[in-house]
């Protein structure tokens, strides 16, 4: 299965998600990132927390969501709320409602990352059933 999660800026939730799936999946899955108005780089602080757990995140250029994006996915997970996260039509769509760390000190982030971390396990079982 190809998952893409999206999020508005593409630096913090969705790229937490996109390389904590990637690690949890070994490989029976792919995953990329998206948003609707990426930014220019990651978010520092979420770099160092996915360094904390064996994770290297620095390399992360945010991606623009486009149809190219949506095609190649058979799943998208919203990972911001209703109201900000972009559509994704005609694909099947997952909400997580996940707090944006971009403002947040690293210990709420961390915390952020350890909640994508579980969400993520439960789809890749899920995905993999």
């Amino acid at each position: 299965m190809n998952v893409l999660f999206v999020c508005v800026g593409n630096a913090g939730r969705s790229l937490m998600a996109e390389r904590l799936f990637r690690e949890a999946a070994h490989g029976r899955h792919a995953a990329r990132s998206a948003g609707s108005e990426p930014g220019a780089a990651p978010h520092p602080l979420v770099v160092e927390a996915l360094g904390e757990v064996g994770i290297d995140a620095s390399d992360h250029v945010p991606r623009k969501l486009d149809q190219a994006a949506l095609d190649w996915a058979d799943v998208v997970v919203s990972t911001c709320s209703e109201e900000v996260c972009p559509v994704t039509p005609g694909v099947r769509r997952i909400r997580w409602e996940i707090l944006d760390p971009k403002e947040l000190p690293l210990d709420q982030v961390r915390g952020i990352r350890d909640e994508i971390e579980h969400r993520v396990a439960g789809l890749v079982d899920e995905l993999s059933t």
